[in-house]
């Protein structure tokens, strides 16, 4: 598999998303070989055009020489193979290419699950000697922000008349993209989208040194792809400059995401098994407090029973 065999790869690939007794040796033995592939995260909402333009990007990343592999976890991209048929003949002709590879991640183990199994196929690729992985998420929220603490740099893609901004913005990926694209930026309204687009980078608080680039592309003829290479080409060099692996604020967005994940899967469980969590409940089904102030209350008690748990510890 260090030699790069692409069936050695799949069967790598397998046994971590089939979460198999073997894979966690596997990642520990592959992990000596890691570190030098370069990660570019694509994200965007369903429609925008991301494996069009991940299939120019590859296209271009393979005429520098590079080999490329690609580790789709959108279910609805064509590298999934629910495409029609002049995609699938377009995704063929390279993965026929021995600098290529593609592999999709399946979606039953949730979204926890998919980040988890997507950063092991990226170390196995990694460990195979590829220098670009891209990564290919459906813009869900969770999963990016998942998919972010994997990728050195994270593209967001965008497309005029779809209506994404706003969902964008709710869904906080601004905080975690180093690069926006708006492609099929030859349709009405794509200047539009880049005012606006540049009209909320300007709100922003910014990473000192680092701007966020708004890239026009037209994936289907290949217009500012070579483009987006340069800007991807300008991040990997400003992270090397700083000796750091990622931004600050992508770093602030990933600690809160493990925080709240961390919350939701560990103390709210338990906080529900309480007496209290049934007293509030009581309380607000009868109307005596909102739902708003038992939700207050029942934090309280909860930093309190933090604190004790601290105290103890120490």
């Amino acid at each position: 598999m260090l030699a790069g065999d692409k069936r050695a790869v799949a069967r790598s690939i397998t046994l971590i998303e089939d979460k198999m007794p073997e894979a966690a040796e596997l990642l520990k033995a592959l992990e000596p070989h890691t570190g030098r592939a370069y990660v570019v995260g694509i994200t965007g909402p369903t429609g925008v055009g991301k494996s069009t333009l991940i299939r120019e990007l590859i296209r271009a990343f393979r005429r520098k020489g590079l080999k490329i592999g690609v580790v789709a976890v959108d279910p609805t991209s064509p590298f999934t193979g629910g495409a029609i048929l002049g995609d699938r003949l377009r995704m063929q002709e390279l993965t026929l290419d021995q600098g290529v590879f593609i592999r999709s991640m399946a979606t039953r183990e949730g979204v926890g699950g998919i980040a988890e199994a997507t950063e092991g196929a990226v170390k196995v690729l990694d460990a195979a000697g590829y220098d670009i992985v891209l990564v290919e998420t459906v813009g869900a929220g969770q999963l990016d922000v998942g998919v972010a603490g994997i990728a050195h740099t994270v593209v967001l893609v965008l497309a005029p008349g779809l209506g994404d901004e706003i969902q964008v913005i709710k869904a906080g990926l601004m905080e975690i993209a180093d690069i926006y694209v708006v492609n099929q930026a030859d349709r009405v309204n794509a200047d539009k989208m880049v005012a606006d687009l540049a009209s909320v980078l300007n709100m922003e608080p910014q990473n000192p040194g680092w701007r966020p680039p708004i890239v026009r592309t037209v994936a289907l003829t290949g217009e500012g792809v070579e483009e987006l290479v340069e800007q991807i080409e300008r991040h990997r060099a400003f992270l090397a400059e700083k000796g750091v692996r990622l931004t600050e604020r992508k770093a602030w967005a990933l600690l809160r995401e493990a925080l709240t994940r961390t919350l939701l899967s560990d103390f709210l469980p338990k906080l529900m098994r309480t007496p209290d969590f049934e007293v509030v409940a009581r309380e607000i089904a009868a109307g005596r407090l909102t739902v708003g102030a038992g939700a207050e209350l029942l934090i309280r008690k909860l930093l309190k029973a933090v604190r004790g748990w601290h105290e103890q510890a120490s």
